[in-house]
């Protein structure tokens, strides 16, 4: 039972925001009573600390096993980001920003989780590149991860980037272009443009 509520809590907090769901919703849409709910969980903190971590967990193992396969380096960033993309339901409700909003201790031990995971990845990422030739040999790669996970973060702000101005995932396109056209060499444009190229299409 504590599965399921947890299932259903994700759903609902991804589409409709952290701070919008109550456990009353939560129990109306699983057909339960909010007794069932405060016997798994003692209050919608700890319930939404729960979420989060069970989220961040499956979606680092996911980027884990892309990152395991070697792939292209650019062709690997667009794969990750359609995966968190899906995970995270495109970010239609702002979960990171209401975190930081509503939930401050959570979001700041997530980020911190975040980073680590994220600088390890981006940082075998940028080493690959660099080695198969679609990366600049010249870039700083200690820096680059950093400013990389400084502006993941940052286009989440929705006070800079509305949502109904940027799209979250129409944003993720444009940050993923704007990081690796300002790294890549000629050989690894061409990669990149082939991407740039499919999407339009779809």
């Amino acid at each position: 039972m504590k599965d399921k509520i947890k299932i259903t809590a994700t759903d609902l907090f991804l589409n409709l925001g952290f701070k919008s769901v109550t456990m009353d919703d939560i129990a109306n849409e699983m057909g339960i009573s909010k007794k069932t709910i405060y016997t798994h969980f003692s209050n919608k903190t700890d319930l939404v600390h729960e979420v989060t971590s069970s989220l961040f967990c499956a979606i680092s193992e996911g980027i884990d096993l892309i990152c395991a396969t070697e792939k292209n380096s650019i062709e690997e960033l667009f794969e990750i980001k359609q995966f968190v993309m899906e995970h995270l339901k495109d970010e239609k409700s702002s979960p990171q920003y209401q975190l930081q909003k509503y939930y401050p201790k959570i979001y700041a031990t997530l980020k911190k989780k975040q980073y680590d995971v994220m600088q390890d990845c981006v940082k075998e990422n940028l080493q690959r590149g660099v080695n198969t030739g679609v990366y600049r040999d010249t870039i700083n790669i200690e820096f680059i991860s950093r400013i990389y996970f400084n502006g993941v973060i940052g286009i989440k702000d929705n006070e800079l980037f509305p949502l109904k101005t940027f799209p979250m995932s129409t944003l993720m396109e444009y940050f993923l272009e704007y990081h690796i056209r300002a790294i890549c060499t000629p050989k690894g444009l061409e990669t990149l443009n082939k991407f740039i190229t499919t999407n339009q299409s779809l």
